[in-house]
């Protein structure tokens, strides 16, 4: 990688928010024109980590100006890569030599950061799912620190000539009813256990574990940890005879025109009757509803499983990012 002595890498805890705020605004068109998402929530609550000083990361600063960034989160001994982005810059060179420079400023961020959480006894695991960047973007760097790569597929369907009224062909014995806000446990309870040796389970270790799986359900209902969740979206389907979720999809609005499924789930036992496809057409009628045009999903390339039940239903690949996962003591 070529190095550019022109900008330097200081410590992000340096700055507040108004030094970011041209970055952040650059980011988030470019949220909107890639994936239709909207931005602004994801940086307001980066700019009060910011202002308080606690975010960990590093700042790229040319000409005394802030010019790009990169964060990390720890949880317990593992960090998670928030983000990355440098603007492109607004000098007279073309479009690709300002792209380039943007992507040299990138990965010189990353390589700081790999440099200090692979150098932190405490931190053991590092993951990355870099969802605005597109797959094959930075992969050499991140293979260069050691990390496995994963792809990943952004998948959308777009809704119109949607039908509202789903069929809502449940198998005997099952009850589907809301989201209600004490559905938290058991929906932790049948993440994980519906992942063992799941492909995203690899991606992101949260899956593997109750305690985990509620720290990520926590994230998305209740902090907005992906847009704003929608109760009238999400649905569970109950077993009445143990009490416990068979199945569940969960929904937010990422911006007044997109959707995202950012949870759908179905217990081993329960497989193969038809409640995936009957929960992703409930959602879709729901988000058709609130006015949405068209609704995401995210999903691990090698799910093959996955992708092609998406796929039948009318989803395709519009974009495709890396996962990434650093593990202490890992030769592979």
């Amino acid at each position: 990688m070529a190095t550019d002595v022109s900008f330097e890498i200081l410590d992000l805890r340096h700055f507040t928010a108004p030094l970011l705020r041209p970055v952040l605004e650059a980011e988030g068109a470019l949220w909107r024109q890639r994936l239709h998402w909207d931005y602004r929530s994801a940086a307001k609550l980066l700019t009060q980590y910011l202002d308080s000083r606690s975010l960990p990361g590093y700042a790229a600063v040319e000409n005394g100006q802030l010019i790009g960034y990169v964060f990390c989160v720890y949880e317990e001994s593992k960090a998670i890569v928030g983000d990355v982005f440098a603007l492109p810059g607004n000098s007279i060179a073309q479009a690709p030599a300002r792209e380039a420079r943007a992507h040299e400023i990138e990965e010189s961020l990353l390589l700081h950061l790999f440099e200090l959480l692979t150098n932190s006894p405490p931190v053991d695991r590092v993951e990355s799912q870099l969802l605005l960047h597109p797959s094959g973007s930075h992969t050499a760097v991140f293979r260069q620190a050691g990390f496995q790569i994963y792809r990943r597929l952004f998948m959308v369907q777009p809704l119109r000539g949607f039908f509202t009224a789903p069929c809502v062909d449940l198998p005997p014995g099952l009850e589907l009813r809301p989201w209600r806000d004490d559905d938290l446990s058991p929906a932790a309870r049948l993440i994980a256990a519906a992942y063992p040796g799941h492909p995203d389970s690899v991606v992101n270790d949260q899956y593997r574990s109750v305690h985990g799986s509620q720290r990520f359900l926590n994230n998305i209902v209740r902090y907005s940890g992906c847009g704003a969740f929608s109760a009238q979206v999400s649905h569970v389907v109950v077993d009445p005879l143990s009490r416990e979720l068979a199945a569940m999809v969960l929904g937010s609005r990422v911006s007044p025109e997109s959707g995202h499924v950012t949870q759908i789930c179905v217990h081993p036992e329960f497989r193969r009757r038809g409640l995936a496809r009957m929960l992703l057409n409930l959602a879709a009628s729901r988000f058709l509803r609130q006015g949405v045009a068209e609704i995401s999903l995210t999903v691990t390339e090698a799910n093959s499983g996955a992708t092609e039940l998406y796929r039948s239903e009318g989803y395709y690949c519009e974009h495709s990012f890396d996962a990434a996962v650093w593990q202490r003591g890992s030769t592979v």
